[in-house]
């Protein structure tokens, strides 16, 4: 049943190439992310036992992204419907037949419990998402993928020398040679601890490069810029948290190890740098999707904060992950709609928003409020609970770099969201024929809903399944 998670969005892909008409073959995309996402409820749910190399199993953190990551491509497929239906002149098999075998490489990140297995499924969300980024055809955009590419493989093939260190470390030890995350962590504190400390940093810079945290976050202002939104979407609330998953069992296997606490330092340093980063280059931002871009580095570092603190921030990281997931879906979302209705993203000529795409404009402007920490939405929840649990720790310095980078944030992103949305259209400016509909409007609608609700009301189930994830990583109930 867990391999019906990859082979379902693989027959997708190959019925979308097969389908020859564009306005036909996107109708493709929803039906099999609805099932993807029926599956992924059902396997919520009821979880098969582990198979019998124990190469593939759903454990509670493979669940949780999942989770987010099916509710987010179901989303944005449903958006894809209206959007694609603007953009007829281009050819979109290319575009249809990645995305679902980019759905099918992110199930086998979640299900993979071996890691060679899981950077070769993080490999191949890499080379996928590729064609996804060019879809526009242009100088820039070819530019960003080219850097997109260079970047994210340099990373994972760093990622990958630190899997060969970790694999080293057993043999030098004596230890049984496996990359089976269950025998790695019952064996970690016998592993020879040069190469393993050399394994865990190699796996930090590749598996961080992925996720974009600072300073390894070059590729990300040009790929969001240029990719289509609900490519962006995909990126920043997706393809993330796989590279997050990742680098939870990385985080697994030091804490079994003697090295843990150093593991946790670094992933502090590097959060609190990223949020750095954010603060200072979200000031003045003329391109509202590069933006988004810093908006997401920001937000990993966020995550990497509480994975730093540990403790009872690791649930709070955790339902940060998929706040930051859902928020992100609604602002690349809109930031799309916004762009197809000025045909710009400078903010130059992009001005009252609100006048000319109303519904867009207003959910890009509840999910800046979402994304910065305001209430009451999801994010303001996860966020509290982080500063929360450095103060209580003691950490009083984090919580006040913490506080004083969220509200440079808020400042540098108000000062670029709130002329885009307010204000009059400049009356020079061409008139194009997107116009706000419900094919583009109710997707990002239905995210902000649940921004909303998880804001307000998480529910039990959902809780559990945190402590569930947050126990696997050495956190407290």
């Amino acid at each position: 049943m867990l391999w019906a998670l990859v082979l379902l969005p693989l027959l997708g892909a190959a019925l979308s190439w097969l389908v020859p008409d564009n306005r036909r073959r996107v109708w493709v995309l929803p039906v099999f992310s609805l099932a993807h996402l029926a599956v992924s409820a059902g396997l919520l749910v009821h979880t098969p036992p582990p198979s019998p190399a124990g190469w593939i199993w759903l454990d509670s953190l493979g669940k949780l992204v999942l989770m987010a990551n099916s509710v987010l491509f179901t989303i944005c497929s449903l958006y894809a419907v209206g959007y694609l239906s603007y953009r007829l002149k281009r050819p979109n098999r290319i575009l249809c037949a990645s995305l679902l075998v980019c759905l099918s490489a992110t199930s086998l990140v979640v299900i993979s419990q071996h890691l060679g297995l899981l950077w070769i499924a993080l490999e191949a969300t890499t080379l996928t998402m590729a064609p996804l980024i060019y879809f526009n055809h242009n100088a820039r955009s070819i530019e960003a993928t080219w850097k997109y590419l260079l970047i994210c493989s340099v990373g994972i093939a760093i990622a990958l020398l630190g899997l060969f260190f970790l694999a080293y470390s057993t043999i030098v030890a004596k230890q049984e040679v496996s990359l089976l995350l269950p025998a790695l962590i019952r064996d970690a504190a016998a592993l020879h601890p040069g190469w393993r400390h050399a394994a865990f940093i190699f796996l930090l810079v590749g598996f961080g490069s992925k996720m974009g945290l600072a300073p390894l976050h070059t590729w990300k202002p040009d790929a969001y810029g240029e990719a289509p939104g609900l490519v962006g979407a995909l990126l920043a609330g997706g393809l993330v948290n796989c590279a997050l998953l990742a680098l939870l069992r990385v985080y697994q296997v030091a804490a079994a190890s003697t090295e843990g606490a150093l593991f946790q330092q670094v992933l502090l340093t590097m959060g609190l740098v990223s949020m750095a980063f954010a603060a200072v280059f979200m000031a003045r931002q003329s391109d509202f999707k590069r933006m988004l871009a810093y908006s997401s580095v920001e937000h990993v570092g966020i995550i990497a904060v509480a994975l730093g603190l540990g403790k009872g921030a690791l649930f709070a990281g955790l339902l940060h992950m998929i706040n930051n997931s859902l928020t992100k879906g609604v602002l690349f979302l809109a930031c799309g709609n916004i762009h197809r209705a000025f045909n710009s993203k400078s903010t130059q000529f992009v001005r009252g928003a609100l006048r000319r795409t109303p519904w867009s404009a207003a959910l890009f402007l509840a999910a800046f409020l979402a994304i910065t920490g305001s209430p009451p939405f999801a994010p303001f929840v996860s966020e509290f609970l982080i500063v929360s649990s450095a103060f209580g720790q003691g950490n009083h310095w984090t919580g006040g770099l913490f506080l004083l980078f969220l509200a440079l944030i808020f400042i540098g992103m108000a000062s670029t969201v709130l002329p885009v949305v307010l204000g009059e259209v400049p009356p020079d400016l061409e008139r194009t024929r997107y116009r706000d509909a419900v094919p583009t409007v109710l997707p990002p609608l239905v995210l902000m809903g649940l921004v909303l609700v998880l804001g307000l009301w998480i529910p039990t189930p959902l809780q559990d399944l945190l402590r569930d994830a947050a126990r696997l990583l050495g956190g407290e109930a």
